[in-house]
């Protein structure tokens, strides 16, 4: 079965910690995917709406280049912001293959910050995001056209 975004949100942080070790990396993706934030505590009634808060007012997704690079989807407005590179590499977590979201060489602004992502459902990715080798936080990013289930009121 295929999971969509709601599950990842009513997870918890121990569910989503043994499905990041028990997902592969999956391929870097290209172009615009949708994101929604998770927090670590609180359970299904402080992260939905806290994700659809994060969505609406900060933080919509990614878009990744073919160049090894991506640029976050920033406001209600899709400002593109904060570049990072992207690569193949082990993971903080596990020391296991995850896509590396690698700001220290580029962003000043996001220089202490580290994400990592795995495939955990066909176009479905889970986030992990470290802040100076500390884990504070998940995210999901979703590729458009997959039909995965979004979070997103419409």
């Amino acid at each position: 079965m295929a999971l969509t975004e709601k599950d990842l949100l009513t997870m918890g942080d121990g569910g989503l910690v043994e499905l990041f070790r028990t997902s592969p990396p999956g391929d870097i993706p290209h172009g615009p995917l949708e994101g929604t934030g998770i927090v670590r505590w609180g359970g299904r009634w402080v992260a939905e709406p806290l994700a659809w808060l994060v969505r609406m007012a900060v933080w919509r997704g990614k878009v990744f280049d073919h160049e090894g690079y991506l640029s976050n989807r920033m406001t209600s407005f899709d400002v593109l912001a904060i570049v990072a590179q992207v690569y193949t590499g082990p993971s903080m977590m596990d020391d296991q293959d995850c896509i590396v979201i690698d700001y220290s060489r580029i962003s000043l602004v996001a220089r202490g910050v580290r994400d990592e992502m795995r495939e955990v459902s066909p176009g479905l990715y889970l986030g992990v995001v470290w802040l100076l080798g500390a884990r504070i936080g998940w995210f999901t990013l979703r590729v458009p056209e997959s039909g995965a289930e979004s979070t997103e009121a419409e």
